[in-house]
């Protein structure tokens, strides 16, 4: 018998909603980007998901002075604007639906496909484009494509990813992967298999930096057991998985933005664990350690500014916990 089921879409004045049996995910366009994302009555969202393209300075980067050649992505990485947005209902572009054009919508549109793109212009100079494109099915599963325009004269970038802020501390993630922490150019050590990590451990340096990169992953699933909402009365854990679409991904998982870890001199500074950072990356600079006073690192694990770079994932439906 063939699947009748179809994704309810609500077209507000300023929001795009679209819901099926235990999700209901939104689109702000002006906040530009994913508002909302409940499944079974779970916000998965503090934040709306943007452009990642910092992470924390690491020694290495210091000594060799990555940091202050390539400062501008931090600013890009606070301030960088959503643009331009674009919807599509079952493969078709349709006008931005905010009023007055949302009137001709009625209140039981029904869809088997919607996808929602944001792009984002970079404050650096000069400036370029990432484009996150969110396609929706009825079963609620969310494929989430990440495009970054190379642009001439841009410098070497940290990192290019989606970063996810969630209203609470995670207890733990379970991902299928590398063991261990890796990156670019430390994953000879990690050994493929499926793991389980309590909470979201911090490496304990004495000047928080950089740290909890995981790479060659094909998902990772985040459990949480807490939420903002005083009345909601069921505490039993709940969890969010994220799975590659065709090709293994990178991720971190902490409780700090990289801002917060750049930000403290001494782990002491480091605030309270109030939220749950998830951090999906498509390219990741390595981090050296052939020595932390001047050494690069080698040119392959470098990730530069005028190339493109893609990546894709995707956000599992209401599958429960």
């Amino acid at each position: 018998m063939a699947n009748t089921t179809k994704l309810n879409v609500i077209f507000g004045d300023v929001t795009l909603g679209l819901s099926g049996p235990g999700f209901h995910y939104i689109f702000a366009y002006d906040r530009g980007g994913l508002e909302s994302l409940v499944q079974y009555g779970k916000e998965w969202l503090y934040r709306t998901p943007k452009p990642a393209f910092w992470r924390a300075t690491t020694d290495n980067d210091r000594g060799n002075g990555f940091s202050n050649k390539s400062a501008v992505w931090l600013g890009a990485d606070l301030f960088s604007a959503c643009t331009q947005i674009d919807v599509a209902v079952d493969g078709q572009a349709i006008p931005l639906p905010i009023a007055p054009e949302n009137n001709k919508y009625t209140d039981h549109e029904t869809a088997e496909m919607v996808a929602v793109t944001f792009t984002y212009t970079t404050t650096t100079v000069p400036a370029t484009t990432v484009t996150v494109t969110y396609t929706v099915d009825a079963t609620g599963k969310i494929t989430v494509a990440t495009h970054y325009n190379g642009a001439t004269g841009l410098p070497e970038l940290p990192v290019v990813g989606l970063r996810f802020v969630m209203p609470t501390p995670a207890t733990g993630f379970d991902y299928v992967g590398l063991s261990g922490e890796t990156y670019p150019d430390r994953m000879a050590g990690g050994r493929p298999g499926t793991y389980h990590i309590d909470g979201m451990p911090v490496t304990p340096y004495m000047v928080p930096q950089e740290c909890g990169m995981h790479m060659d992953n094909d998902q990772v699933t985040v459990t949480r057991a807490t939420t903002q909402n005083n009345a909601d009365p069921d505490r039993t854990s709940y969890s969010l998985t994220v799975r590659q679409a065709g090709k293994p991904f990178a991720f971190s998982c902490l409780p700090y933005t990289p801002e917060e870890l750049e930000n403290a001199t001494h782990i002491e500074e480091l605030p309270a664990e109030r939220r749950t950072v998830l951090t999906v990356y498509g390219a990741t600079r390595g981090v050296g350690g052939i020595d932390s006073w001047g050494a690069d690192v080698e040119p392959q694990y470098h990730v530069a500014g005028d190339q493109d770079h893609d990546f894709s994932f995707v956000i599992d439906g209401t599958i429960k916990y």
